[in-house]
Order: structure tokens, then C-alpha cells, then sequence
């Protein structure tokens, strides 16, 4: 388990400044409900005949005057898409970054196998992504008692559930991607989670636009859709995480015999 420690070490300011950046702007957000409470009723009619727009957040299908409304849009749109650029970021690099930083020599000369760095690198981002929503998910909790509302159990787990499988998703792919590069590129990480995102969205707009749905992840997390049906679609998380198996075990066979330098 050293390089799982090594990795975790090394990522760990990143780790700390996402998981305080989502915790802190989302617990704003909660706090500011009781505030916005009685407001909310008129901005949902207005949200409401805001034609695409509205319908590509979802914000067409929830009541902004209850939590689980507000929380839906407001909340899950920063724990989503914040999420998803942290483990975006966290893990496109992490196979690539040894010949980046020129210590592909370094690590391959210890009797370690390349499954086994795979392994532990993956593992290093599994831990990442588990803390990073456990965290997240008592702050939510906390902060929802603390304003003295009732907290709904149900929807907030299927919410953060889906959130956590969405990270799963992104992750897994790009960490298969990590494995294919020579040198490690952030921007490619968080170009995959932006553009998943706007794929939702225009699934939201355009109905002929649907089948995007089974290929993002945030098709799955969309907060309306879990509020309304009150459970996940099976179906699209199914693909999510096929296609994240997939990304990984493409990651093994090609790192195992990459020509590293």
C-alpha cells in the first residue's frame, strides 16, 4: 500500500481545497433557504415560464418553496459538477504523471508489478472520491438540522448516491485515458466532466436530444428527475458504470504493456 499512501500525500492539498470549496459553497446555499423560504413560491412561476432554460436545469419540475426544490437545483448542481472536476482532475493524470515528472524510472526499478501500480493508483482514487462525498454528505446533513428543517432522508441518499456513482463514472473513464497519455493533462480531465454536463443540458432542451441521457453520467444525478420518481434509473446507471469498468480495464491492458519512458 505505499504508493497508496505516496499518491494520497501528494494529493492531498488538492483533496482539502475541492472538498472545502464544494462543502463551503453548498452550506451557503442551505443556510440561505430559510432567507429565500417564503420568496421561493413566486421565483418557481417565474422559473417556470422561462421555456428551455428553465427545463434544462430541471427547475420546470421542482417547488423551490421546499428543501428537497431547492436543494435539487441549487445544491446538486455545485456537489455534481464540483465533484465531477475533482475527480476529472484527480485522476487523468495520475498513470501519466511518472513520465511526466521523468520518475517512471525510479518507480518501475522497485519489485513492484505494473498490475499492482495500476491497483494501487486506483485505489488511491476510489479512497479520494469516497471521502471527498462522505464528507460532503455529513456537512449537507449538519447543515440542514442546523437551519431546523426536516432532513429528507430519501431523496438527499438517492441524490448523493447518484453523485457518488457519477464520480464512479468519470473517474473510472478518466483513468483509463491516464493510461494512453505520455505526459498528464488537467485540462483534458476537466474538458470530459464540463462537456458531460452540457450534454445533459441538451437533453434537457431537446427531446430528440434524449439518448445523451444513457451516455452522461449527469443523466442519472439529475436532481428533478430523482425527486419526482424518488429512485434512480436503473438503466443509465447500469451503462455508467459498464462503461467505467470498461475505462478501467482497458487502463490495465494498455499501462501493463506501455513502452514507458
Amino acid at each position: 500500500m505505499i504508493i497508496v499512501k505516496h499518491e494520497l500525500r501528494q494529493g492531498k492539498t488538492a483533496f482539502f481545497i475541492w472538498t472545502l470549496s464544494i462543502g463551503f459553497l453548498m452550506a451557503v446555499c442551505i443556510f440561505l433557504f430559510p432567507e429565500m423560504k417564503g420568496e421561493m413560491d413566486g421565483i418557481s412561476d417565474m422559473f417556470s415560464s422561462m421555456g428551455s432554460f428553465t427545463a434544462a436545469f430541471g427547475m420546470d419540475r421542482l417547488n423551490f418553496g421546499t428543501l428537497i426544490g431547492f436543494y435539487g437545483v441549487e445544491c446538486g448542481n455545485i456537489v455534481g459538477l464540483g465533484g465531477a472536476f475533482f475527480v476529472s482532475f484527480c485522476a487523468v493524470s495520475i498513470l501519466s504523471k511518472e513520465e511526466k515528472d521523468r520518475t517512471a524510472e525510479f518507480l518501475l526499478t522497485h519489485p513492484v508489478s505494473r498490475k499492482r501500480i495500476v491497483t494501487e493508483k486506483l485505489l488511491a482514487v476510489l479512497i479520494q472520491i469516497t471521502v471527498l462525498n462522505l464528507i460532503v454528505y455529513a456537512l449537507s446533513v449538519g447543515c440542514i438540522a442546523a437551519i431546523g428543517e426536516e432532513i429528507p432522508w430519501k431523496e438527499l441518499n438517492l441524490m448523493h448516491l447518484a453523485y457518488y456513482l457519477l464520480q464512479l463514472e468519470l473517474g473510472g473513464i478518466c483513468f483509463g485515458i491516464s493510461a494512453f497519455m505520455r505526459k498528464g493533462s488537467v485540462g483534458i480531465g476537466l474538458g470530459i466532466a464540463a462537456g458531460m454536463y452540457f450534454l445533459n443540458l441538451i437533453a434537457n432542451i431537446a427531446e430528440v436530444a434524449d439518448f445523451l441521457k444513457y451516455i452522461t453520467p449527469f443523466g442519472y444525478a439529475e436532481g428533478a428527475d430523482i425527486v419526482t420518481n424518488e429512485s434512480l434509473d436503473g438503466c443509465m446507471v447500469a451503462i455508467g458504470m459498464a462503461i467505467a469498468a470498461v475505462s478501467i480495464v482497458m487502463a490495465y491492458l494498455e499501462y501493463c504493456k506501455k513502452d514507458i519512458h
